[in-house]
């Protein structure tokens, strides 16, 4: 009695060994059919894909005791879970993947650039007295290339950072301002010199969005979007604003020997400045695999420089007329000195590019 309880609980455990077997190895739920038990006593199992999504199988020799099942796995694709996204092996994702620390060299083109410089002193009195841009005035641009360098590292495959060094020239302040007439109204001014420099550095992030989009022109493109935050150094030189119109205070007719009777030919020099500024960038585009470690970035910028500010110094010159008491008058020449009237521009630029990245 004792031995054959003992001979059906060692022939109940050798039954179910088969069972613990394949809970420690599932099959993978895309496959069609099982295993047969011949088949896994004379070798492996191997499961192949076709083009109906349908699975073969097939047995090929193994060596002694190897029982898994194992075979090529399906292409990963997109499904009705994720439609519309795209997965790739990882032998596609790694011919765009970034890696290890990288040099980049950036030239653009600003297809817009955009700052109004504004006189700040426009109600102090007199200031119609002194020219300069009384309603607001764009800056004045010529072909403007701006430069960047950075230096940056992967953090993994879909995220890098770098610093950015970037200079923009050839902005100027505008040629031509509408000035106070000291009546409510406005007048023509003619403005010269005035020419702008912007040096901003900034740390920058970067993001691939392949995940989301899938990787463009057949493979070869990959897109991503950036952003940088930092200081920008904005200078304006010296520049001048001459207002021609003469200005009558009384008719030299009546008026006493000596008496004031108008102003004339009023030359604003202000002296040019330089300060620091909150700065932003904002970035998009795509990377592609040129070889030998090179990546070359296109993109589009909008790049915020802050403001751009006179040191609210002017030298003015200007005629001044006075009655010589037969009714008529002459004129003089006379200096003034203002202090802490400042112009200014909030200054920002839209550019697009391309920047080669050396990966070492």
């Amino acid at each position: 009695m004792k031995k054959s309880k003992v001979l059906w609980l060692f022939a109940a455990f050798l039954g179910g060994l088969p069972m613990v077997g394949h809970a420690a190895y599932p099959a993978y739920s895309g496959y069609n059919g099982q295993p047969t038990l011949s088949n896994i006593k004379s070798g492996r199992v191997v499961y192949l894909p076709t083009t109906n999504g349908n699975v073969i199988a097939t047995t090929s020799v193994a060596a002694a005791g190897q029982n898994r099942v194992t075979g090529a796995l399906p292409r990963v694709g997109s499904s009705a879970i994720n439609a519309g996204r795209r997965y790739y092996q990882s032998e596609d994702f790694d011919r765009l993947a970034d890696s290890g620390l990288y040099f980049g060299l950036s030239a653009a083109y600003s297809i817009s650039v955009m700052g109004d410089f504004k006189a700040e002193y426009a109600n102090e009195d007199g200031s119609y007295l002194v020219p300069g841009s009384f309603t607001e005035a764009g800056v004045k641009t010529d072909t403007v290339i701006p430069f960047q360098l950075s230096l940056g590292a992967t953090i993994n495959s879909d995220l890098r950072i770098d610093f950015s060094y970037s200079r923009y020239t050839n902005i100027s302040y505008p040629q031509n301002v509408s000035t106070s007439d000291g009546a409510g109204g406005y007048v023509n001014a003619v403005a010269t010199g005035g020419a702008i420099t912007a040096n901003a550095a900034l740390l920058n992030f970067y993001y691939n969005i392949d995940s989301y989009t899938g990787y463009l022109a057949g493979g070869s493109l990959r897109p991503y979007v950036g952003a940088g935050i930092g200081i920008s150094l904005n200078t304006v030189a010296d520049y001048t604003v001459l207002d021609s119109t003469f200005y009558s205070e009384a008719d030299p007719s009546i008026s006493a020997e000596g008496d004031p009777t108008g102003v004339s030919n009023i030359n604003a020099y202000h002296n040019g400045g330089t300060n620091e500024q909150l700065a932003f960038a904002l970035e998009g585009g795509v990377t592609s695999e040129l070889g030998d470690g090179m990546k070359l970035d296109l993109f589009v910028r909008y790049m915020h420089l802050g403001k751009v500010k006179s040191s609210g110094s002017i030298v003015l010159t200007q005629d001044e007329w006075i009655a010589d008491g037969l009714g008529g008058e002459t004129s003089y020449p006379s200096v003034a000195h203002y202090t802490d009237w400042l112009e200014s521009a909030d200054l920002s630029t839209i550019d697009v590019g391309a920047r080669l990245r050396l990966q070492f």
